[in-house]
């Protein structure tokens, strides 16, 4: 790949990151006024509309016979599991402490992806995660408990369980992207979306009569910018890089979150924090190293 086509992937990257950091946030504050599962319906909805008014510019297909056993556990473990299970993490504990959980993202992916599609791993790809790793637990550790989070120990638990079905969405991407585009991947999400969550919804509250402009404004972020930005972009940039390589950039996700969440829930960073989040951009910036000598694919050096 050239060297303007991977800038192009990165910064595709880069902005997703920023995005799902900002959705943790918006979930946060959407959750206060409406049902989660409504909330989720009304964000796969709101892409899926997106998605229909823009189906001219779609993209590629090139179906395989057997495809559809990727394409059904792709939209199992995104968006179906990974919002049941964020949702009920955002109901238990806090956005800054559900965004630390998804840097053991890259390292999930790694050692699925080494397993499954033979992509190699280098010493300093590892020691990046682990840095990065340590610097997200880091940020979490230093920081005062927040208000909102009723059983921590539970939330976290049910978002590292939206991470391993992260990790499994992200090797299903690299697989399929090839003969679909990023458009046709996120569209196909959102369409599953919306008719696997409006029954849960309705079995879970009533229709909400009544949203205010906020929250309106809320789901309108969720459904537009996140749902279809943040996938799209992501999708696009794991296109272009390797699985690896690629989910190695949520680990900005919990620095994007606490970023977000000082201005808007009234969070602060400390110093322990800030030194935390130096230590994150220092292990992201070291797993992306790319060395002289190419390590043959499938080889754990």
């Amino acid at each position: 790949m050239s060297g303007q086509g991977r800038g192009v992937a990165v910064i595709s990257l880069i902005v997703a990151t920023a995005l799902w950091g900002s959705a943790f946030i918006a979930l946060k504050l959407a959750f206060t006024e409406l049902p989660p599962l409504w909330v989720i319906f009304a964000r796969m909805a709101l892409g899926s509309l997106v998605f229909m008014l823009a189906w001219r510019w779609r993209g590629h297909v090139q179906y395989r016979p057997g495809d559809w056993k990727y394409l059904l556990g792709l939209a199992a473990c995104e968006p179906c599991l990974y919002f049941i299970f964020e949702a009920l993490a955002l109901q238990n504990t806090s956005a800054s402490q559900a965004g630390m959980i998804t840097a053991l993202l890259p390292l999930l992916v790694a050692i699925a992806a080494y397993v499954f599609l033979r992509e190699r791993i280098s010493r300093t790809t590892l020691a990046g995660f682990l840095l990065a790793m340590c610097g997200a637990v880091g940020l979490s550790l230093a920081g005062s408990a927040d208000e909102h989070a009723s059983n921590p120990m539970l939330g976290n638990f049910y978002e590292l369980l939206a991470m391993l079905c992260a990790a499994a969405y992200t090797l299903l991407v690299k697989r399929l992207s090839a003969r679909y585009s990023a458009f046709m991947l996120t569209a196909m999400q959102a369409f599953t979306g919306t008719l696997f969550f409006l029954p849960l919804a309705a079995l879970e509250a009533p229709l909400p009569q009544t949203i205010s402009a906020l929250g309106m404004a809320t789901l309108l972020y969720l459904g537009v910018v996140v749902t279809v930005g943040a996938y799209g972009l992501y999708n696009f940039g794991i296109s272009r890089l390797s699985a690896t390589e690629a989910s190695g950039y949520t680990n900005l996700i919990p620095l994007f979150t606490l970023a977000f969440a000082v201005p808007l829930l009234g969070e602060t960073l400390n110093t322990l924090q800030m030194l935390a989040a130096a230590v994150l951009f220092g292990g992201v910036a070291l797993s992306q190293w790319r060395g002289a000598t190419p390590v043959p694919v499938g080889v754990l050096d």
